[in-house]
């Protein structure tokens, strides 16, 4: 929230700006424009009107200086958050996104369900853009968070692109990857690994009924060799017992013509 002074500032450069582009702006219209943008910060304000500036070729407005403050807040366009929100969508996968993604997420969800894709990116770019624009008529900046995966190593990943793209600052940013360096083995993880130390392990349900269900394959794969074993066993039985007992017959044969 701008201060008295800085309204006031504000309000001439409003004037100075519309000057620059050949309208004359009164004190009582700068001033209002000046009280409607005080919820933003002097920088987001400057850097608006300077792209004001640069370039509209008609009359300075409210709206398009909110436009520019609002292109500049660092929040991803519908379609950009809807890839987000697909990737978030995959249980391995490690992604850094916004609030409004994860709360538009929400209202994708049973058209996910339903593998109607179509239906839901329409339910879910409807409701970001009705929250972005209610954040944004709010002057809430944007918040970046990192929604984790399954694997550990993705996580790394999606922090360093969030770095590169300035989504999250620095110290946050080595702040979580130290975490994620140090973070002790979860539930799963130990019993998962105990299959293969051969200690005990509770696993959560969830991991338990996957568990489950790969024993149920491999046991099953396993009995389908047995029997194809088995099987050739018994035609090689089968096969020397035949020529066995076609030998038999030849000698028998033999035997009979030489007496």
């Amino acid at each position: 929230m701008l201060s008295c002074d800085q309204t006031a500032e504000l309000a001439v450069a409003l004037c100075a700006t519309a000057e620059t582009l050949g309208q004359t702006l009164s004190a009582n219209a700068a001033a209002l424009m000046a009280q409607d943008l005080a919820d933003y910060g002097m920088d987001d304000l400057a850097n608006a009107l300077q792209a004001c500036r640069r370039e509209l070729t008609g009359k300075l407005t409210l709206a398009a200086i909110l436009q520019r403050i609002q292109a500049a807040d660092g929040r991803p366009d519908p379609n950009e958050a809807w890839s987000i929100a697909l990737a978030a969508s995959d249980e391995a996968e490690s992604v850094v996104l916004t609030e409004e993604i994860r709360q538009a997420m929400s209202a994708s969800a049973p058209g996910m369900a339903q593998r109607d894709k179509v239906g839901a990116r329409m339910s879910f770019l409807s409701a970001y853009q009705r929250l972005v624009d209610a954040a944004r008529r709010m002057g809430r900046p944007v918040v970046w968070s990192l929604s984790m995966g399954h694997d550990p190593q993705r996580r790394v990943a999606a922090l360093e692109e969030a770095g590169r793209l300035g989504r999250l600052p620095a110290p946050e940013l080595q702040q979580q990857i130290r975490r994620l360096a140090h973070e002790p083995m979860t539930q799963d993880g130990a019993a998962i690994a105990g299959l293969i130390t051969g200690r005990a392990g509770t696993p959560s349900p969830k991991v338990r009924q996957k568990l489950q269900e790969v024993r149920a394959v491999v046991l099953a794969n396993q009995r389908a060799a047995d029997e194809r074993k088995d099987a050739e066993v018994r035609a090689l039985r089968n096969e020397f017992e035949q020529r066995r007992a076609d030998q038999l017959a030849r000698l028998d044969e033999l035997q009979e013509k030489r007496a």
